[in-house]
């Protein structure tokens, strides 16, 4: 099993917070800003005098909130259509034991979310990948491409949107035709909308209204980075599909979602202000983030999501890093190397913590160089 890339990172940061040094944390996808108080509120008031077990599929009274939120952009799902899980990767996880069998393949366009390996070696399953260029900015191939990888053992095709860790997006009309030849061919297809909910306009692009008619399609959902409160682990999946979510049911550990998490969940979704607040913020640092990036010479790709990836020297992880800021270094994502990177769109204290990192390492880098170069 590939270890999750945090790993790497968590003891180094740990050694340094025990040494009184701040760090920034610039390596995780989620948006540095308060929780809201509603869902903090909603845990350490819980109304209830038992915290009993919650069913495997998510408390009803949670599940219809979520059906209720949906019903005000026209989208109508019922109850019955969503399964509550531990976090985004624990319904990504879910879908792969539920759709796959060992020995069956999953196509995922490359580079991808790192623990999609993981999910799928957890299935006794096999990845197939499918290669985005630097050249073509990361787009996906055409349908036509993944229509030649599919065979007798083919089961699923996941598509990130946007993509983890380029933030690229796939519009509407591709995935229409990539859905058509997946029912086509008895296939599903998932498709992972964790980070959708920081890009301009999600309802372009999610396929949420597409559900009724097509039973091979899933959705996968990360409710909490939308509202920076990920240690509470909140995802959820969505689909008509009643045979899947039934093995889906089946693949959860019993009675495994906090009954006080998803009473944070359900205050947390009337905060309709909040998530507009945050994306606006994320769209102005974003932009001030990828252009002082350009200045420093970075090769910044045009990111959707609530991160920036970019190409920059091989040894500026290493650099951040002697400097207590913190980088997603992407170079063990299938189809990257050394010198691609991600990082999170935070506050701008945080985002100007960055800039001045990079430049003072790349200062001292070029020094260093110029020494060693009069000395010989």
């Amino acid at each position: 099993m590939p270890a999750s890339p945090i790993r790497k990172l968590a003891p180094l940061a740990d050694a340094a917070k025990q040494r009184g040094v701040h760090v920034f944390h610039l390596n995780i996808g989620q948006p540095d800003l308060p929780t809201p108080q509603a869902a903090i509120d909603a845990i350490r008031n819980i109304d209830r005098k038992v915290l009993e077990y919650s069913p495997s599929a998510g408390n009803r009274s949670y599940r219809e909130k979520l059906v209720g939120y949906y019903a005000k952009f026209n989208i109508n799902l019922t109850a019955d259509d969503i399964i509550i899980t531990s976090g985004g990767s624990e319904a990504v996880l879910f879908s792969f034991l539920s759709c796959l069998n060992p020995g069956d393949e999953i196509i995922v366009p490359e580079p991808a979310y790192a623990n999609y390996m993981a999910f799928a070696i957890s299935a006794g399953a096999k990845i197939r990948t499918i290669a985005t260029t630097i050249e073509e900015g990361f787009s996906l191939p055409k349908v036509e491409k993944f229509e030649e990888l599919i065979n007798e053992r083919t089961k699923a095709i996941l598509i990130c949107n946007p993509n983890n860790p380029t933030g690229m997006l796939t519009d509407r009309e591709f995935l229409f035709k990539l859905l058509r030849v997946c029912r086509e061919m008895d296939i599903f297809l998932v498709v992972d909308e964790c980070f959708q909910d920081f890009i301009r306009d999600p309802g372009q692009y999610s396929l949420k209204a597409q559900l009724p008619r097509y039973h091979n399609l899933f959705l996968l959902k990360a409710f909490t980075k939308r509202y920076a409160m990920a240690g509470v682990r909140l995802g959820y999946g969505i689909t008509e599909n009643e045979e899947l979510l039934e093995k889906m049911t089946l693949a959860t550990q019993p009675w495994n979602i906090s009954v006080p998490a998803q009473a944070a969940g359900i205050a947390a979704l009337k905060e309709t202000d909040y998530v507009e607040r945050a994306r606006n913020l994320i769209f102005e640092e974003a932009e001030y983030l990828s252009g002082e990036l350009y200045k420093l010479g970075m090769t910044v790709f045009p990111s959707q999501a609530n991160y920036l990836f970019f190409k920059g020297p091989e040894d500026l992880f290493e650099i951040c890093v002697r400097k207590n800021v913190l980088i997603r270094d992407c170079s063990n994502y299938p189809g990257l190397g050394k010198g691609f990177y991600r990082v999170a769109v935070r506050t701008h204290e945080e985002n100007e913590q960055l800039i001045r990192t990079i430049h003072d390492g790349l200062m001292e880098e070029r020094k260093k160089a110029q020494q060693e170069e009069e000395e010989q």
